[in-house]
């Protein structure tokens, strides 16, 4: 999508779409009410795990967002307020949206809404708001951070990585304290800070990532052999309970940094931005109205999968379950599109610019230094 200062970057809208395709497929294969795919089902091959923990999507989201805002401020001066008010713009009228109609689904059926209410009401902290929506308050936080990140980074290009190494000792705390950590790190800035700290880096690294095609084989390999461990040890639900006391969840938010962080590097430096293929631009429609997709998908994907398991064929089959995803998936592209035409992209108009070039700021201030410098 074009941001608010003019760029727009086609493969990290691939990179998006890939995310909220992660994220559609573990919600159809295995969270129906019917559990349509067995949760404890395991593929034989490590790269299908990635779609069986599809969950990592979210991870993925949350890697490119730093990575993105990496680049599309670097060597920028940032007005703070025109850009948490373009956030706002951005992110607020579907989610308000998406609260109401939540709202009146839950009235129509019976519920009480004082809970959900309080809920939503308590969302810009917590992790509750409703269809997802806590990624929404994990990104918020991370927002309110990125002016310190930016600054530190500036000053010390390796900063991340101790915010990443505070994180990794938070977790930890919490971990001997509560005796799990898998919530934390899972729905709240204290997991997904990683991804972004490592989106940050990454971007400004990115010169080593490029086509560093065996090493890019190599990071693929080894992260999707580690999610088919994962995967196999009992995963997001079954690794012993839930939430799950093994601390394999203080650094599988670093291990997703890392492997997605170095993968999004590679993929916007190593390829041409013209790519034509049908299956590309799918992507990047896809990733274009990704936002409406991961918030809405949830008011029907149960329902789809059901629909397809009852009448049109048996897909319990993890491997038939995903074909039919692929299609629901490209399904939704239409449904996205329309969101973002009538409820996104009136409020994206009203964004104003908070990015300046330096060079710019400078001009503004001593009337005339172009001229000089370029003298």
């Amino acid at each position: 999508m074009k941001s608010s200062t003019g760029d727009h970057y086609p493969a990290l809208d691939h990179v998006r779409g890939l995310a909220a395709f992660l994220v559609f497929t573990w919600h159809f294969l295995h969270v129906s009410p019917d559990a349509i795919v067995p949760y404890g089902f395991v593929p034989a091959l490590p790269v299908f795990s990635l779609l069986d923990e599809g969950h990592t999507g979210v991870s993925l989201f949350m890697a490119l967002s730093g990575y993105l805002f990496a680049k599309l401020l670097d060597g920028k001066q940032i007005r703070y307020l025109p850009f948490f008010a373009n956030r706002a713009l951005r992110l607020l009228p579907l989610l308000v949206a998406v609260i109401c109609i939540e709202a009146c689904r839950r009235y129509l059926a019976g519920q009480p809404l004082d809970e959900y209410f309080t809920g939503v009401g308590k969302g810009f902290i917590f992790p509750t708001l409703p269809n997802g929506g806590w990624s929404i308050t994990v990104e918020t936080h991370f927002y309110l951070l990125l002016p310190f990140l930016l600054m530190a980074s500036r000053k010390f290009l390796f900063a991340p990585l101790l915010f990443i190494a505070a994180a990794i000792l938070l977790r930890i705390a919490l971990w001997e304290h509560f005796g799990e950590v898998q919530l934390a790190a899972s729905v709240t800035i204290i997991g997904h800070a990683d991804q972004f700290l490592a989106g940050i880096l990454a971007f400004h690294l990115r010169a080593y990532a490029r086509d560093r095609h065996w090493l890019a084989l190599a990071v693929f390999i080894l992260f999707s052999g580690f999610f088919w461990w994962f995967d196999t040890a009992g995963g997001f639900y079954q690794l012993g309970r839930y939430p799950s006391p093994h601390g394999i969840w203080i650094i599988l938010p670093t291990l997703e940094a890392a492997a997605y962080s170095f993968g999004i590097a590679y993929y916007d430096t190593s390829f041409s931005t013209r790519r034509t293929s049908l299956p590309l631009k799918v992507l990047e429609k896809a990733g274009s109205y990704s936002y409406s997709i991961y918030l809405l998908h949830l008011f029907f994907v149960f329902q789809l999968a059901k629909a397809i398991n009852d009448n049109v064929m048996d897909i319990s089959n993890f491997y038939v379950a995903c074909l039919w995803s692929v299609v629901c998936f490209v399904a939704t592209i239409p449904i996205g599109y329309l969101s973002y035409t009538c409820v996104e992209a009136p409020f994206l108009r009203l964004r104003l610019r908070y990015a300046v070039d330096k060079r710019e700021t400078t001009e503004a201030i001593v009337p005339g230094v172009r001229s000089v410098v370029a003298n």
